[in-house]
């Protein structure tokens, strides 16, 4: 049995799949917060949230590193720590420092570094010779906007250092550009507290659709788990409204994906240690990775990959922190296909009805989540906007996207925003 520290979590979905997998796998944790009560506010009314049941719950400065390294050195003395792991990207560069520090598993440090932001790994992959879109990194406006102008609209801008797609935007001249850039600077601070680097990732918006590759380095071996798709809407915004695992593609194009993920982890030094998230482009050119995430992916693809495959990633994570070889044998699950689709709301105001319908009493449901009337919404811009999730499978081939369509379709019928 391990004795596990995780450092912040997200509040979402891996904040209750990472403790699962850590208490089935016989093991338990300390929790390390900043602010408790960040995660007290997202529990259901009356239960507790799931990192609360944690061996110990200690508060420290998890935004200041350097005073977390030794705090944490002195916890470990008292309570001897196996492995070290988060699931939310904000704290995944201290966790492979502290990890580092105290001499416990995980990915090099400064590999980890490089993933979390968006300008190091187009740096690292441009050392590596991996075809990239074209792209430049500029903090003041003017060079945005001269930058802009050679690399030849439209344009995607982004931030380097931020997660959920905020504040991604398609931008078709330079008007836009500098309203994106505006946005930006008026969000000095991310959701933790963190001060965010004041650089924008000017990128060529790439054609094609886009997937993910799952992985599991360990050893110094990756290993591919399977590709899953994707799909977007809320333009100019880049939200993700619905996945399905495994991906619809032709073997060729499944052989490149996997290709390319795979040389983008090694080129970052991503090759032990980390579950990993890349999503890539498939252009008419050839595949282009747009970002590497070194933590298993979020939006209920990790259970869409456990339905079909048997393959747990959280379960996976916990082994690669304790230094373990992750189980990765897949098994007959009776899927061959599932999907996630997500509700977006399309307009401001409060949310008045949103009626599930039969999806409790439908068997090709294997979850769904919807939110409660009266909640504040907003037109969505960032996956952060959800009103909620139906998940389904389909038993004889890749039917599941279309099966979570229809009953999106559904939802949306019922769905009143005043």
């Amino acid at each position: 049995m391990g004795h596990l520290l995780v450092i912040e979590s997200w509040v979402g979905s891996m904040s209750r799949l990472l403790p699962r997998a850590i208490r089935e796998g016989g093991h338990t944790f300390t929790f390390l917060t900043r602010d408790l009560h960040h995660y007290l506010r997202q529990a259901p009314e009356g239960t507790a949230h799931p990192l609360l049941g944690a061996r110990n719950v200690i508060t420290a400065d998890t935004n200041d590193t350097e005073t977390l390294l030794p705090r944490v050195e002195r916890l470990h003395e008292v309570l001897g720590f196996d492995g070290v792991l988060t699931s939310c990207d904000y704290y995944l560069p201290a966790a492979a420092r502290v990890a580092a520090r105290l001499g416990l598993p995980g990915p090099p440090p400064a590999a980890v570094e490089d993933a979390c932001r968006k300008d190091a790994t187009r740096r690292v992959l441009a050392a590596a010779g991996l075809p990239q879109p074209r792209h430049a990194v500029h903090r003041d406006r003017p060079d945005l906007v001269r930058a802009a102008r050679d690399i030849g609209y439209p344009l995607v801008v982004k931030p380097v250092d931020l997660c959920a797609g905020m504040y991604v935007r398609r931008v078709d001249d330079e008007e836009q550009l500098v309203a994106a850039v505006s946005a930006m600077d008026d969000f000095p601070v991310n959701a933790r507290g963190q001060r965010r680097a004041p650089v924008v990732l000017l990128e060529a918006l790439l054609d094609g659709p886009e997937v993910s590759v799952e992985t599991v380095s360990h050893a110094g071996d990756v290993h591919v788990v399977g590709v899953t798709d994707k799909s977007v809407g809320a333009a100019p915004a880049f939200v993700e409204t619905g996945h399905m695992f495994p991906a619809a593609l032709t073997p060729a194009d499944t052989e490149a994906v996997r290709h390319t993920a795979v040389a983008a982890l090694r080129a970052l030094g991503l090759a032990d240690g980390v579950v990993a998230h890349t999503e890539i482009k498939l252009t008419s050119d050839g595949p282009r990775v747009v970002e590497v995430n070194p933590r298993p992916a979020g939006n209920r693809i990790t259970e869409l990959v456990r339905h079909v495959t048997g393959v747990d990633l959280a379960a996976a994570q916990v082994d690669l922190a304790l230094g373990r070889a992750p189980d990765l044998g897949t098994v007959d699950t009776g899927l061959r296909s599932a999907a996630v689709g997500f509700l977006l709301p399309e307009a401001t105001g409060t949310l008045r009805a949103l009626d599930a319908g039969g999806l409790a009493d439908d068997t090709g449901v294997l979850e769904f989540t919807l939110a409660e009337p009266g909640r504040a919404v907003r037109a969505a811009d960032s996956n952060n906007d959800y009103l909620g999730h139906v998940m389904a499978g389909d038993t004889e081939g890749p039917g599941a996207r279309h099966r979570v369509e229809e009953l999106l379709a559904g939802l949306r019928a019922g769905l009143v925003v005043r």
